[in-house]
């Protein structure tokens, strides 16, 4: 018994369909767009919620931050009194008393380099500080002659400095 090739069985004309039919993808797709455009301001603005009142609630008082000052020759100050770099966390620890939601802002000079700013950055969350933000000026136009510092900073953070259980740093949007 001769066996015959398997082509010869189909019908003359028949041929597999080899094309992926795009009109079902498109559909799909089409309706994600749809309801992510529906859904998106809904995240972006949040829910809006009617808080009750209540007699004895108060506003709870505004923390000021801490600010380490890294000045250009490496010198460094905390709220402006000058302190040494053996000092510094055991400092900051007194001050932070047990508040580690309270945050300290890193002001490092323009000209001061970049490793000082990176080794405090490093000794701070080394003693367990983590609540850091870096203090910068916002960019604008700058008057001729008038000084720079005149503006008020602003700060980036605060981050989560890197550990073995937090991951690698991060710097966000200040709150």
């Amino acid at each position: 018994m001769t066996r015959r090739p398997l082509h010869s069985l189909r019908p003359e004309g028949f041929r597999p369909l080899s094309d992926i039919n795009v009109t079902p993808l498109v559909d799909v797709m089409l309706v994600l767009l749809i309801v992510f455009m529906v859904t998106a301001p809904m995240l972006a603005a949040g829910l809006k919620v009617n808080l009750p009142r209540a007699d004895t609630a108060r506003p709870l008082p505004p923390r000021t931050p801490i600010v380490v000052t890294v000045t250009r020759d490496g010198g460094l100050s905390v709220d402006g009194a000058p302190i040494g770099r053996d000092a510094l966390v055991a400092a900051l620890g007194r001050q932070l008393a047990g508040d580690g939601e309270r945050l300290v802002q890193i002001r490092g000079d323009r000209d001061a380099p970049y490793g000082e700013i990176v080794s405090v950055i490093d000794l701070l969350a080394a003693g367990g500080i983590s609540r850091l933000a870096l203090v910068s000026r916002p960019n604008g136009p700058a008057t001729a002659g008038a000084p720079a510092a005149a503006s008020s900073p602003s700060t980036t953070g605060p981050s989560t400095m890197g550990s073995p259980t937090t991951g690698p740093s991060t710097m966000g949007p200040p709150p």
